[in-house]
């Protein structure tokens, strides 16, 4: 295969003992049979070497290989077929070459499905897909090999799922695909994990990609270490306008991560009401209040040389904040300085769209699903709002950060990184208010929009990781979240 220095028959192999030992440690926690369902191509090769990998475990495998009317295999999954036959003998092989009698499958087993991976686009045929649906029914143990059998590899709004193996876990062929990161694939994917395809530097780089993850090692290179004679003039100064009556909470999350980010000072603009709230909180925090209201803001002006603006947390969305917001966007916009907008700020450019237009170039902002729609119109599905994410980014030239179990960040250029790091401990109230103050400071530290986008998510999915372990996946509240991020950067450092 290319980029790899090996034949497509080595490749299989390879690829299928990698999954065998994947196959064995899970055998090996459930005590299952295995089960494996091999189709005629390179998929079914990989589930072949996979069954010969198990069987050199003396684990049993009782393998189908689908050849029907001994001719459809392609060349490697007849290879992987001769291969297995010359090393195991025939016990427990079934090659499948006309009528195939469905198996008895139970929850005492372990399916590896092996069928067809991303080789098949469109829906499986009659056959193929009463054992899918059997295979789903079973209660047994999946794995799919490379995608479950009957999705899409970028996936596809509108395929019946009971027509689709439902996976326990996905065994990628040397990257994940895109499919992998909508919310409506989860129960199809299951967990995934890349088994190495052996790509060199080279090749990988010559890969023409869309889409990417976002990996430790690249947020190491874009939070750079502190130098021991530094000050806090240094790590830039934020102003975030956030909180009204009864909100204030989301004001005092997102300033306490921004100061948690490493941000050399921050600033709260605040109605007069949160007064006492942040200066008793937050004591590390700068306060600064509108002139003229004590329930809401009523104007968001720069009274100093700040290094860097969020708006949006809990400050409500009345007709005097949304004038001010209009003003100021006008202002920045002229200027071409980058901001960062969310929850309430997202919500007021809904009530008045036409706001829309003077969202600054490089700003981000970072609506969740339900904020995304409001915006730009109710999609249909997951799939769809990432497409349509990709258009207003390119279109308006901002950086999107679609938020959601995986975190799509969405650049002007086209380009989507999704964030790998989070749990579902994060699904509380103000977490994307501590989001906002993180990538705000880090903007404030001079990085830049679209890298401290990338850098915030995985950082903020990380301390979300870190604080499940303490309070547990119910336990975690938006405090904890912010109150883990130095210990997220701090891994990641070190």
């Amino acid at each position: 295969m290319a980029g790899t220095g090996k034949s497509a028959g080595e490749m299989c192999a390879a690829l299928g003992a990698q999954a065998a030992e994947a196959v064995a440690d899970m055998l090996a926690e459930c005590g299952c049979r295995p089960v494996l369902f091999a189709g005629p191509g390179r998929c079914g090769a990989i589930a072949i070497a996979t069954a010969q990998g198990l069987a050199a475990r003396k684990m049993k495998p009782v393998t189908y290989f689908f050849n029907i009317r001994g001719t459809s295999a392609q060349p490697d999954a007849v290879a992987a077929r001769d291969a297995y036959l010359a090393a195991c003998g025939s016990e427990g092989f079934n090659e499948v070459n006309g009528n195939f009698s469905m198996p008895e499958i139970s929850a005492r087993d372990l399916v590896v499905d092996g069928l067809f991976g991303s080789e098949v686009e469109g829906p499986l045929g009659g056959a193929y897909q009463a054992l899918v649906r059997r295979i789903n029914e079973s209660g047994a143990r999946i794995v799919a090999l490379d995608m479950p059998s009957g999705l899409p590899a970028d996936g596809a709004p509108g395929l019946i799922n009971r027509n689709i193996i439902h996976a326990d876990l996905t065994l990628a062929l040397g990257m994940p695909r895109l499919a992998f990161f909508s919310a409506e694939n989860a129960e199809l994917v299951g967990q995934w994990q890349a088994l190495d395809a052996g790509y060199s530097r080279e090749a990988a780089a010559r890969i023409q990609a869309g889409y990417y993850l976002i990996e430790r090692k690249q947020v190491r290179r874009i939070l750079a270490p502190r130098h021991p004679d530094s000050s806090k003039a240094d790590y830039g100064h934020l102003v975030i306008f956030a909180g009204s009556y009864g909100m204030m909470g989301a004001a005092l999350l997102a300033t306490r991560a921004a100061l948690r980010s490493g941000c050399g000072k921050v600033t709260c603009h605040a109605p007069r009401c949160g007064y006492l709230v942040l200066q008793t909180a937050v004591p590390e925090a700068l306060f600064e209040t509108s002139p003229d209201d004590d329930v809401c803001i009523t104007d968001i002006e720069l009274r100093r040389d700040y290094n860097a603006v969020a708006v949006g947390p809990g400050m409500g969305t009345a007709d005097v904040t949304i004038d001010a917001l209009e003003s100021f966007l006008k202002v920045a916009n002229a200027n071409s300085r980058p901001v960062v907008l969310d929850a309430d700020a997202l919500n007021c450019i809904a009530l008045r769209p036409t706001l829309l237009d003077y969202i600054p170039v490089m700003s981000v902002i970072t609506p969740h699903a339900g904020e995304f729609d409001r915006m730009f119109g109710i999609q249909p599905g997951a799939d769809a709002r990432l497409a349509k994410a990709i258009e207003v980014a390119m279109f308006h030239k901002i950086i999107i950060v679609l938020k959601g179990h995986h975190t799509a960040v969405v650049r002007p250029d086209g380009k989507v990184c999704f964030n790998p790091t989070g749990t579902a401990a994060l699904a509380t109230a103000g977490t994307g208010d501590v989001l906002t103050g993180l990538i705000g400071g880090f903007m404030a530290q001079g990085i830049s929009p679209e890298l401290a986008a990338s850098a915030g998510v995985f950082v903020h999915g990380m301390a979300g990781l870190m604080a499940e372990r303490t309070h547990g996946s119910y336990g975690v509240t938006a405090g904890d979240v912010a109150d883990n991020i130095g210990r997220a950067i701090n891994s990641i450092m070190n």
